[in-house]
């Protein structure tokens, strides 16, 4: 009865702030917002004002007029906009607080492993700001080993692989701790950025970061085929010589050469992991393998370009993209158990 009336009372939630998506998870409920971390502000009168949040302001990127701002509050993993990243928080927060609820709710956010004291407290107070009772955070690496059900409590060694949109997090977990972490600044935005470089560089066209994130979703590959070039695809930009629009035909094997040097990044992050790893962890690491979560995971021949370079098993976590939302919601219902592996600011 006890229970039911603190629910009652208030929605506790944990938010998976990424920089590409947020994702929030409410106890008891499950995932119930996944929406860009996107925010459109529109300047009138010398003021701003906050016109849409998430999916829709998305949609503006790239196609608004000059008075209309689409910003994206996060960078590589971290608040690069604290005014609008709150504004954003609190958008997302009141949309799935309960609003019979008595009280504010505890709220568990995620921070890169790599992210400074500074960044932490900016975060921590900006989820307070936003209507937070109580604030935990929890490093990425350790919410995403959670999500794809890895023993982290357990006496044993763990890898984890997050690649997300702005850091891939490595890290080496093992007694509900991080035995070694390194969070390189490498994901699915820096794919994007050297897909918009080789275009420009190979073919004189300039193209947005939605086209390029469409191009590496559709036929995105960490390895050129073996044989041919492989799938094909339409990309339309800016021809950079004659300035008019221009369409191009690209195949598999121009994307692996666009994205060799992000993938390259990924690879010595967990060389450098593995180089670090104490022995009894690393024999635990040869039988157990190491696991991919995020939406970098799902880049073909991610996981084997990685068992090629490691010699290990790779595997790719079932709720890939959840992996780190799922992994928080279950701190969050499993507080008792599992509350040694949050760390709170203050």
């Amino acid at each position: 009865m006890m229970s039911n009336l603190l629910g009652l009372w208030s929605t506790d939630m944990a938010i998976d702030l990424g920089t590409a998506n947020t994702l929030v998870y409410v106890k008891g409920q499950g995932i119930v917002l996944n929406e860009p971390s996107v925010v459109a502000i529109e300047n009138s009168d010398g003021k701003n004002k906050v016109i849409a949040v998430g999916e829709e302001a998305k949609q503006m990127f790239g196609k608004s007029p000059g008075n209309i701002k689409v910003i994206r509050p996060l960078r590589d993993g971290v608040i690069a906009d604290f005014e609008v990243a709150e504004e954003m928080l609190k958008y997302f927060i009141h949309k799935v607080h309960n609003r019979r609820a008595f009280t504010s709710p505890i709220i568990i956010i995620c921070v890169p492993s790599g992210s400074t004291g500074v960044e932490r407290r900016a975060i921590h107070e900006s989820a307070e700001r936003a209507g937070a009772r109580k604030v935990y955070l929890i490093e990425e690496p350790m919410a995403a080993a959670i999500g794809a059900g890895l023993p982290v409590t357990e006496p044993s060694g763990s890898m984890i692989v997050d690649i997300g949109g702005g850091t891939t997090e490595v890290a080496v977990l093992s007694l509900g701790g991080i035995v070694y972490s390194e969070s390189a600044r490498v994901g699915g935005d820096k794919m994007d950025e050297a897909i918009i470089a080789y275009m420009r560089r190979q073919h004189n066209l300039l193209i947005g970061s939605m086209s390029a994130e469409k191009l590496k979703k559709n036929i995105g590959t960490a390895y050129a085929p073996e044989d041919g070039d492989g799938e094909k695809y339409s990309i339309k930009g800016r021809d950079l010589v004659n300035g008019v629009p221009k369409e191009l035909i690209l195949n598999q094997r121009n994307v692996a050469e666009a994205l060799a040097e992000p993938v390259g990044t990924i690879i010595e992050a967990v060389k450098r992991a593995l180089e670090n790893t104490a022995p009894e962890l690393a024999a635990d690491i040869v039988d157990r393998g190491i696991t991919l979560t995020g939406g970098g995971a799902l880049l073909t021949g991610m996981d084997s370009v990685l068992r090629k370079a490691t010699g290990l098993p790779v595997t790719i976590a079932e709720d890939t993209l959840l992996s780190v939302a799922l992994g928080t919601g279950k701190v969050l219902d499993e507080m008792k158990t599992l509350k040694r592996v949050l760390e709170s600011v203050y």
